[in-house]
């Protein structure tokens, strides 16, 4: 017994209260809050700033509050719905030509037996590395009167005078287009291109064997299995598109007029060319943003079968 009472008399040992887990954990947490913090500082403060410039209008220290009439405004503005209208051309144009063109490529320098498919890809994804301003530059001057696209045309008899591929609105609207497949198609093939290494070659050998060609494993094995990759390419790609600028600012400036310009760069316009109307402009940014959020969902919701 009086063993015992020694034991259980004896002094307790306690634990630190800072373990090694809780170390980890405080660790983690800290590491998370700054990260956090950039988030809220970088992405949702200009966000919730953007939202109380739209109420008001005016400029610098004349700026007084407005309420809605902004976003009134904005009904009532035949430029701004000239450039929604041009913004989701492009979008309803060249996002699916994209997507599709950057899979049909992405399945071909799959095959596993392809000679030099190394530098295609390269070739095909460096465009996505090229600067905007600098390939713009460099579409201006392949369209240009004297360009090499109107010299090329007339020495093989398609045209007999030079073109002014600005001059027209369908035509630098096209030019955009253009510029728009060769940059971000390969960029798209790539997140394609890694999906289907993931995919067990045994499938399709199976698929051979059932009898299906090429066209059919495409369809019935290459696009449902890539489902969650084009889903978000297409968010992605629809995303950027909405706020697309470089092109249309750099291009071809928005015209001939207004023709080519997008909501962003009407944004930009408004803001900071002329007269500056922030609270307008700011008004203008958060349609982009319900845009977005509103076709983002809708993709989600149909590509998505979770």
């Amino acid at each position: 017994m009086g063993q015992r009472d020694e034991i259980s008399g004896g002094a307790a040992v306690k634990k630190p209260w800072l373990t090694l887990s809780r170390k980890q954990g405080l660790v983690g947490w800290a590491f998370l809050f700054v990260a956090a913090g950039l988030i809220v500082w970088m992405n949702f403060y200009p966000m919730i700033r953007g939202f109380y410039l739209s109420l008001y209008r005016g400029a610098g220290a004349n700026m007084e509050f407005a309420g809605a009439f902004n976003y009134l405004r904005l009904l009532e503005d035949p430029q701004f719905r000239q450039t929604i209208a041009t913004t989701f051309m492009y979008l309803l144009v060249q996002v699916p030509i994209m997507l599709i063109t950057g899979l049909v490529l992405a399945s071909i320098l799959n095959k596993p037996n392809l000679k030099g498919k190394g530098f295609f890809r390269t070739a095909i994804f460096l465009p996505a590395a090229v600067g905007l301003v600098a390939y713009s530059l460099v579409f201006r001057q392949m369209f240009a009167v004297s360009g090499i696209i109107n010299t090329i045309a007339m020495n093989i008899g398609i045209m007999e005078t030079p073109f002014n591929w600005f001059g027209s609105a369908w035509s630098a609207r096209m030019i955009i287009i253009l510029g728009l497949l060769w940059r971000w198609t390969g960029f798209n093939m790539i997140f394609y291109l890694a999906g289907m290494q993931n995919i067990d070659r045994s499938i399709f050998e199976a698929a051979r064997l059932d009898g299906a060609n090429v066209v059919q494993q495409f369809w019935k094995i290459t696009v449902p299995l890539l489902r969650p990759i084009i889903l978000l390419t297409a968010i992605m790609s629809t995303n950027g598109t909405l706020q697309l600028f470089d092109e249309s600012f750099n291009l071809t400036g928005g015209g001939p007029g207004l023709t080519s310009r997008t909501m962003s760069h009407h944004i930009f316009a408004s803001a900071f060319q002329g007269i500056p109307q922030i609270g307008y402009a700011s008004a203008m940014s958060f349609v982009i943003l319900l845009f977005v959020a509103v076709l983002a969902l809708i993709q989600i919701k149909v590509g998505d079968r979770r």
